[in-house]
């Protein structure tokens, strides 16, 4: 624990993390959360989350504001209680959606961690600061393995669960292809990790897709695993196969995010446009890209 005692101005700092999309997971459930995670497979985004924090006089109780509205934040608030005993005040600006299977928790978590370590000179390093954010995670169930992936980027294969302390990453080169996205709604991360029917449906289907993955580590392939660990666990609406399968038609690759009610599609070089085209029909289409981007300061 970082105490701090403020003399004179407030101090502020900015970090940004990016975000994170899971194709498929299995859980690993332990009693000591820096062992706790989830293996499984991902895609790190070319937009994240921004998080401005600001200590000193004025900051009179921690408080925590995202896109300008104030939010429990129970996640980013935890990473506070970790690092320091003085009140903070947390501003964070997403530009991936919020619930709906991006990993924002994960990368405010990470952001405030890193912004926070700057504001107050605390000198802690990144395996230090990453490994609070994937405690914050895992004790509040609102991921298992974004972080672990947001602080590598690109399209990350979590091999062993855990912060750095204990976790294993390893990564399929891949190009920076372009992500396309339909957002159909929420799902509570929460709610689908304490369902012990559906964690058995996910840790078995989740572990074929990893045998699979690692015969051929591509990003074709990935997905592949990614559609049918969806298939399999249940988790897909009617809504959501429909959109897979006009994805497929056009040549493209989907699957859903997990976990969120959301696709998630990227095409072979050349056949972006068919895609979106396809995808379009749905809904609105966010378009990203497959980032090698980590966590990182801001200065201005």
């Amino acid at each position: 624990m970082y105490e701090y005692e403020s003399e004179g101005a407030d101090i502020s700092a900015k970090a940004y993390a990016p975000g994170h999309i899971t194709g498929f997971f299995q859980i690993h459930e332990n009693e000591d959360p820096h062992r706790k995670g989830s293996t499984g497979c991902g895609i790190v985004l070319n937009g994240g989350v921004t998080t401005e924090v600001k200590v000193g006089k004025s900051v009179k109780e921690t408080e925590i504001f995202l896109n300008g509205k104030k939010v429990e934040g129970r996640t980013t608030r935890t990473v506070l209680e970790m690092i320091t005993d003085v009140p903070v005040r947390v501003k964070s600006w997403a530009e991936i959606p919020v619930g709906c299977g991006f990993g924002a928790s994960g990368a405010g978590a990470l952001g405030a961690a890193y912004a926070l370590n700057r504001a107050l000179s605390l000198n802690q390093t990144v395996r230090g600061l990453t490994e609070s954010a994937h405690v914050a995670e895992v004790v509040n169930r609102s991921g298992l393995g974004d972080i672990a992936a947001q602080s590598n980027g690109g399209v990350v294969i979590r091999l062993r669960p855990g912060g750095p302390e204990f976790g294993l990453v390893d990564r399929i080169p891949a190009p920076e292809a372009r992500v396309f996205c339909i957002v159909l709604g929420e799902i509570s991360t929460g709610a689908v990790l304490s369902d012990v029917a559906a964690a058995a449906r996910i840790n078995a289907a989740g572990k074929a897709a990893m045998v699979k993955l690692l015969e051929k580590p591509t990003l074709e392939n990935f997905m592949q695993q990614s559609k049918e660990f969806a298939s399999k666990t249940g988790l897909l609406s009617s809504r959501a196969k429909d959109v897979i399968e006009a994805a497929n038609a056009s040549g493209g690759f989907a699957s859903q995010a997990m976990l969120g009610d959301t696709i998630f599609a990227v095409a072979p070089e050349g056949q972006e446009f068919r895609l979106y085209e396809a995808l379009h029909e749905f809904g609105e289409v966010l378009e990203f890209g497959i980032s090698t981007c980590v966590p990182k300061l801001i200065y201005e």
